[in-house]
């Protein structure tokens, strides 16, 4: 069997790997001539994410190139500690959350997916897809064809597949939060701990790099979406350093920053409700972006569950259906916990007030109690071998 894949990001190049592990024969299309560089800031991988890199076989890859952070502090405005618990892991789990750069996380996987034996084709973007008689064809903008037994949409959150699969499928919007992130030098941080502040005008982030400098966002809160990129730099950064200016720790931070990410606005996304058909299917971002520190590890689930669907069920309608079943409670639930994710970095006054009073006693007796569900969560293993048979899933 053939499998097209739409995107060669995180959730399509993992998808490849997992594909080529039951025996698949995979082709990538990524509309950018470069996948990888310098796409986004750092992300955060939780250990439900870990273990499919580990079925994956290249969680010790990962692991070497980000940084262990196996604890988060929570920190109200004014730097008082609202909490301290385990970063995306439970307690008892011996593996620990991993924080890298986005673009070195697509660059291991992507190396990994063609010593798997896929193929990888840059610069060529989706525009249309038919159903065949025995599968379905994709077109591209190139007018390059390519005719497959499955098409899996990893395409984002502005996927192209997704309109395919429906017309009428929702498209994303504002969240209300934009993102902007650089590195900072010169000041002395606890290793190993993630840190976020909730702020006034949004939240900061920041958490020290595998080279000993820092690695800080900010997530700005602002009903009408501006345009980020305007302005130098310095320009940005100044602006920046305004609106967090009340809150100390990022104000520190800021003020010793010597590089600054491309910033870009967050969007949200309301339930898909056409996920597949018998030939197409979506996957990671372009069927769910979750945020919430899970975007990846999610589009990760939906690989190996995908193939592990591809390799039991006798045809690749079949298939499908099994996966979209295994996959929605899981993904409504996380939907949610995302949805109350981006509120808590909205907040109004009196809602920050509650927080802040309420969150050092949540964190200490309901954390584990209302995130085990998440990171204890296992999709199961991979064949071991890259050269096992699949079924022809006609």
């Amino acid at each position: 069997m053939n499998v097209i894949v739409i995107g060669g990001g995180v959730a399509g190049a993992a998808t490849a790997i997992a594909l080529r592990r039951i025996g698949v024969q995979v082709t990538v299309y990524e509309a950018y001539a470069e996948p990888a560089g310098s796409v986004g800031s750092f992300l955060s991988l939780a250990t439900n994410g870990l273990r499919v890199l580990r079925s994956l076989g290249v969680l010790e890859q990962v692991q070497r190139a980000g940084v262990d952070m196996p604890t988060q502090r929570m920190w109200s405005g004014s730097a008082k500690l609202l909490g301290e618990v385990p970063r995306g892991r439970s307690a008892s789990d011996p593996l620990h959350s991993v924080t890298l750069m986005r673009g070195t996380l697509v660059e291991i996987l992507r190396a990994n997916a063609l010593a798997a034996g896929a193929d990888i084709v840059v610069g060529e973007r989706l525009v249309d897809a038919a159903p065949t008689e025995t599968g379905v064809r994709a077109i591209f903008a190139s007018g390059h064809t390519a005719h497959a037994a499955l098409l899996v949409g990893a395409d984002g959150i502005r996927s192209t597949t997704r309109t395919l699969l429906d017309p009428n499928a929702p498209v994303p919007e504002y969240a209300g939060l934009y993102s902007i992130s650089g590195v900072a030098d010169g000041l002395d941080i606890e290793p190993g701990v993630f840190n976020m502040t909730y702020a006034r005008n949004g939240a900061f982030f920041h958490l020290p790099a595998p080279d000993g400098r820092i690695w800080w966002a900010a997530q700005v809160a602002t009903p009408i979406p501006p345009d980020p990129t305007a302005g130098t730099d310095r320009e940005r950064l100044a602006r920046l350093a305004h609106l967090f200016r009340p809150e100390r720790l990022p104000s520190a931070i800021l003020g010793a920053a010597t590089e600054l990410h491309h910033p870009t606005l967050m969007h949200r996304l309301a339930p898909i409700p056409i996920r597949h058909n018998d030939r197409m299917a979506l996957l990671g971002d372009a069927a769910h972006p979750v945020g919430a520190g899970q975007g990846a590890s999610m589009a990760l689930e939906d690989a190996v569950v995908l193939a592990r669907a591809l390799a039991d069920e006798p045809s690749v309608p079949a298939a499908l259906a099994t996966y979209d079943a295994a996959r929605a409670a899981r993904i409504a639930k996380m939907l949610k916990a995302a949805s109350a994710n981006r509120d808590a970095k909205t907040a109004g006054p009196l809602a920050r007030r509650i927080r802040d009073l309420m969150m050092p006693w949540g964190s200490r007796h309901f954390h584990a109690r209302a995130t085990d569900w998440l990171y204890t969560h296992d999709c199961g293993e991979l064949p071991s071998s890259p050269n096992q048979p699949a079924h022809q899933g006609s």
